[in-house]
């Protein structure tokens, strides 16, 4: 039998990053308990080690923004374990912004062969976006999960955003074109289009299909509330995987002159959806971004993380390290206990949880070592 290796942080180095100015910092296994009171810098400390995943910010800063005020730049640095790694750098300059990536001491050329090195899961109040936001939000989520878990998809995803980009900027300078010209422009960016949106469109879906009973399942059992999760496709007659790209090519060919008026690409997986409903006590399935409450969304929102986790286990070899930012507040304590359970169920990994007093953590978590942090300054005990 294989053994099973949990992915692991050793040492994390923080140079001007949000407001740590300096942080050196040795965690231990099992993970760290993190006590603040809110703005004093517990969750751009949790931001610092999600960054060494996707190598951005896990709530849309440019990289300039996370410089600390009146610094040049920021530098993360870790040693760490996982399956594809020991050691990783980020460095980011303000003037010129450019980044660099270090893995096992090896600059890399290409940013995208240090995505994912480390595998991160993350929970945080502000998850209830996935559910309560727009598509952009879920289309992120998905991406972001199957692009550390799946090389190809990491490939596919950066081809089909170059060439929508490209595509793009070819529609909105139609109109200083000829007729014929125009459409030539905009028709050489809509092969690669197909053929690397087919394979995002495909994988996703097959993703959604594949986890779609368990999502039902973790929010029953967190909630007691009957929801379903189906992938909603921009093609209202979803096509066989075979036929993805054909049918996408065709779309964009059959939409190219309304889409040069609008100066935009209306047909694709950039403009997908996760659709997620709730039963109403008529039997009714209605959107739950519509009529879900609070607590209904936030159910959903962990049922959807619960299953990232579960993800980066099965295509990692082990569970991932798992953030956890004050993810009980406004949850009732039945509700809670029943989180607590799914995640150790999941099998928790290195867990690093942040809250801003201690009698926030609930029953039932592991014993961590406590830290605490105070205007972007940590110390133990």
């Amino acid at each position: 039998m294989a053994v099973v290796a949990a992915a692991r942080l050793d040492t994390l180095s923080v140079r001007d990053f949000r407001n740590l100015e300096r942080l050196e910092l040795e965690l231990p296994a099992t993970g760290m308990l993190l006590v603040g009171e809110n703005g004093q810098g517990k969750t751009n400390f949790l931001e610092a080690i999600y960054y060494l995943q996707v190598l951005r910010s896990m709530r849309g800063a440019r990289d300039q923004d996370l410089v600390r005020f009146g610094a040049p730049g920021f530098h993360l640095g870790a040693r760490i374990a996982s399956d594809r790694a020991s050691e990783i750098g980020v460095g980011f300059e303000r003037s010129g912004k450019r980044k660099r990536v270090r893995l096992d001491g090896v600059v890399r050329e290409r940013l995208s062969d240090a995505v994912g090195a480390l595998p991160v899961a993350m929970f945080s109040p502000a998850d209830v976006e996935l559910v309560a936001g727009g598509p952009a939000t879920r289309r992120r989520f998905l991406d972001i999960m199957l692009a550390v878990t799946s090389l190809g998809y990491l490939r596919a995803l950066q081809q089909y955003r170059a060439a929508l980009v490209r595509r793009n900027a070819a529609l909105r300078d139609a109109g200083r074109q000829s007729a014929a010209r125009a459409e030539e422009r905009v028709a050489v960016w809509e092969a690669p289009l197909a053929e690397h949106g087919a394979a995002l469109w495909s994988e996703r879906e097959v993703w959604v299909n594949s986890v779609a009973e368990q999502f039902t399942a973790r929010a029953r059992d967190i909630g007691g509330d009957e929801l379903t999760l189906r992938y909603s496709s921009w093609a209202r007659n979803t096509s066989a995987a075979g036929d993805r790209e054909r049918d996408l090519a065709r779309a964009l060919e059959h939409q190219r002159a309304t889409d040069i008026r609008f100066g935009l690409t209306r047909a694709g997986p950039h403009r997908d959806d996760l659709l997620i409903t709730i039963r109403g006590a008529d039997g009714a399935a209605r959107e739950l971004r519509v009529f879900g409450s609070a607590g209904q969304q936030r159910t959903a929102a962990i049922a959807l993380r619960l299953l990232e986790a579960a993800r980066l286990h099965e295509r990692r070899g082990g569970p991932p390290i798992v953030l956890l930012d004050d993810p009980f507040a406004e949850l009732d304590v039945p509700r809670t206990q029943r989180i607590v359970r799914l995640l150790s169920k999941t099998g928790l990994g290195q867990t690093i949880l942040a809250v801003p007093r201690e009698s926030d953590v609930p029953g039932g978590m592991p014993h961590l070592q406590r830290f605490r942090i105070n205007a972007g300054v940590l110390a133990s005990g």
